[in-house]
């Protein structure tokens, strides 16, 4: 059937996505806007990676080594996610936390929670864990910004409403990441962290993303970005 409607870049066909994803798709006007503008992202979704993956490799490579060399485990960590219309996919990071921490939580609380390495506790500081995440920007589960993708058992959660999320790829940065940089020690400062993150925090990021969805644009990935590196690396 995809042989005889114009594919996407993540190898969907527009009536697939129509089936996936009815309430991005209202006629054919909105068919073709929207496929415009995915199609315009995703071209400068793998430009940027590709810059990224070729600038930023040698310092990749020293990441890996570094996290293989100070604590068993490997360099990577995958996790599950959900991403565009409810498909989960494989979210990767540089590891940060010891072998089985998974198990103990979802959440990690505060910056020096102790499953988490001396490596692991600068990456996180400086959120060079989720460089290894341009791979998946490269194959198509996220794009450069959006909503950060969120783990089943939250997103089995969200209300009809926030669902809305799942209509555009996540993203490595955006409105609610640069928001809620220091997330963690937020949650640290809890007497109830999971309930705080389930009914305060996350409801609160949500509420960002489906502004950014509402107003997404180029220049506003532009400034996401700029107002990201400006956040994490130099803390304005």
């Amino acid at each position: 059937m995809c042989d005889r409607f114009w594919s996407s870049p993540t190898g969907l066909c527009v009536a697939s996505l129509m089936h996936l994803c009815p309430r991005v798709f209202h006629g054919t006007v909105e068919v073709h806007v929207a496929m415009n503008r995915r199609m315009t992202k995703r071209l400068f979704d793998l430009v940027f990676a590709v810059v990224l993956l070729v600038v930023l490799s040698p310092w990749l490579l020293i990441i890996g080594l570094m996290v293989a060399v100070t604590s068993p485990g490997g360099p990577f960590f995958r996790q599950a996610r959900v991403g565009l219309c409810g498909r989960e996919f494989k979210l990767l990071k540089f590891r940060t936390m010891r072998p089985g921490s998974e198990a103990q939580g979802q959440l990690t609380i505060g910056g020096r929670d102790p499953r988490v390495t001396g490596v692991g506790y600068a990456l996180r500081k400086t959120k060079l864990d989720e460089l290894p995440q341009i791979w998946n920007v490269l194959v198509g589960d996220m794009s450069i910004v959006g909503p950060r993708p969120e783990v089943p058992q939250y997103v089995a959660l969200y209300s009809p409403e926030q669902r809305e999320v799942l209509t555009v790829r996540p993203g490595i940065t955006g409105m609610a990441s640069i928001h809620y940089v220091d997330e963690n020690e937020m949650l640290a400062r809890s007497a109830d962290p999971e309930g705080t993150y389930i009914h305060e925090v996350m409801p609160a990021k949500l509420a960002l993303d489906l502004r950014y969805i509402r107003e997404q644009g180029f220049a506003l990935d532009l400034r996401i970005i700029s107002a990201t590196v400006k956040r994490v690396f130099f803390g304005w």
